[in-house]
């Protein structure tokens, strides 16, 4: 069985020509968008997802723009308002050591230099210069972990741990 990836969100349509307004949910938009690439439509009623290949891509304000080969106006695009954009895992490319995929850091316990446990990743911001991660605290709290050198000491996905140097002002 396929296992698979939410790459985006398809929130509205743009202009007449068949453009949609993705919310992306993708570490690389420019790999994932690129002119030629596959991706799959997944629609809320529907069994199968739609294969696409992506027209067009470009950025305006918050969003990605794409447009998809065969799909030239409003009309054929209107009924995808709402679905995910994703892709099988065989399309996810290696990455160097290092770097990581989204889904490989969200659920990941975070501890820190003590081995005290603060909460499990559950979700990643991407604001500018570097990632944000969400960490829910046992309380329910939310804890924002800048991902940068000088804090994030050490990530095993294996094991689904990260142990983090708890900087003044941080928690």
């Amino acid at each position: 069985m396929e296992k698979w990836f939410n790459v985006g969100k398809i929130v509205n349509t743009h202009g007449i020509r068949g453009e949609v307004r993705v919310i992306s949910r993708t570490d690389f938009a420019e790999e994932r968008y690129e002119i030629g690439n596959k991706l799959y439509i997944f629609l809320p009623d529907e069994k199968e997802p739609t294969e696409v290949s992506v027209k067009s891509h470009r950025v305006h304000k918050n969003f990605d723009l794409l447009t998809f080969e065969g799909m030239n106006n409003v009309n054929d695009v209107e009924k995808f308002k709402g679905a995910l954009l994703k892709v099988p895992e065989h399309q996810l490319g290696d990455l160097d050591e290092g770097e990581y995929y989204f889904h490989e850091i969200i659920g990941c316990v975070v501890y820190d230099e003590n081995d005290n446990e603060l909460g499990a990743i559950k979700e990643i911001l991407t604001p500018g210069a570097n990632d944000v991660w969400v960490v829910k605290t046992k309380d329910g709290k939310e804890l924002l972990i800048p991902y940068i050198e000088d804090i994030v000491q050490e990530i095993n996905v294996k094991e689904k741990q990260v142990k983090i140097h708890v900087m003044e002002g941080l928690l």
